[in-house]
């Protein structure tokens, strides 16, 4: 018989690389990690790793087998799950939300899920929807609320499902005395954008690019409330998704940009999650919070 529990420390092995990053994932030492892979290399009867410098690597067998781990743990959940609903118990959900989607909708989805499904204890991390996403493939949250901006798709592993919550308007950003009223106004402003690589930043770049002019980038800042401030204190313009106006907005002035676009906000699963009707239940709290969301 094969373990389980050892199963699955192959299977994070195949997804973290390291040892090292398997134990801080699990809250175990990396010797108690490798001594189970050892144990799981004696029951499968076939070596599962090798070294690769001072690290280890899966052999072939090793990356068929996690190929497998993979497979058993989607069933394990979906039984797990199914037995959970079918008791009315309360159910544990770890849900991973990016920075505006943690402001904006959980206290709201929270609210809805009292009301709804009490029994529902909803767990809450804000992450980068791409850290995210990942840990979402290696089981460390049950559902991740993501974003995507116009032409510009966010890679899904296998195994995940993505559903649309809805959309988000972007707007311009301006301080209250700016007298600009479109991008092709703000060629010589000097800018704020979310960090170099992420697609937020290449999506406004392109935005300036196509409006004629090359940003201005001083000012580099993941946490949006940092570029409301910049804003509003008159250093910088900015665009910003409506979910991050939680309160007054009148520190700024805003303005349509070409096009009125918006970002997709997604909520992402794993496919062994898919008949799970506590997870269904979150995920409809959480699109009725945004249906709801109104910037005042």
């Amino acid at each position: 018989m094969l373990e389980l529990r050892r199963l699955r420390l192959l299977h994070e092995l195949a997804q973290r690389g390291t040892i090292a990053e398997v134990a801080a994932a699990l809250a175990y030492s990396p010797s108690t990690v490798s001594q189970q892979l050892s144990l799981l290399e004696r029951e499968a009867g076939t070596a599962l790793l090798e070294p690769d410098g001072r690290r280890v690597r899966l052999t072939a067998q090793g990356r068929l087998l996690a190929a497998h781990a993979a497979r058993a743990l989607e069933l394990d959940e979906a039984a797990r799950a199914e037995l959970s609903s079918s008791r009315g118990a309360q159910t544990r959900v770890r849900i991973a939300v990016m920075s505006t989607a943690a402001q904006a909708l959980v206290p709201a989805t929270l609210t809805l899920l009292a009301d709804r499904a009490p029994q529902v204890r909803l767990e809450a991390v804000e992450l980068p929807p791409e850290e995210g996403l990942f840990e979402l493939t290696a089981r460390a949250f049950d559902l991740v609320v993501a974003e995507q901006y116009p032409g510009h798709t966010r890679e899904l592993r296998d195994g995940v499902d993505k559903v649309v919550l809805g959309v988000d308007p972007i707007r311009l950003a301006l301080p209250r005395d700016d007298v600009a009223e479109s991008l092709s106004d703000l060629a010589d402003r000097s800018w704020i954008f979310e960090p170099r690589g992420t697609a937020v930043r290449q999506w406004a770049v392109q935005q300036c690019r196509a409006a004629g002019f090359e940003p201005d980038v001083r000012f580099d800042a993941t946490d949006l409330v940092a570029h409301v401030r910049m804003v509003a204190a008159g250093h910088a313009v900015a665009m910003l998704p409506d979910l991050v106006w939680t309160g007054e907005r009148d520190t700024v002035r805003l303005r349509d940009l070409p096009g009125t676009p918006v970002r997709q906000i997604f909520a992402a699963t794993r496919a062994s999650s898919r008949d799970s009707t506590t997870i269904d239940t979150v995920r409809t709290a959480l699109a009725d919070a945004l249906a709801a969301h109104r910037p005042r």
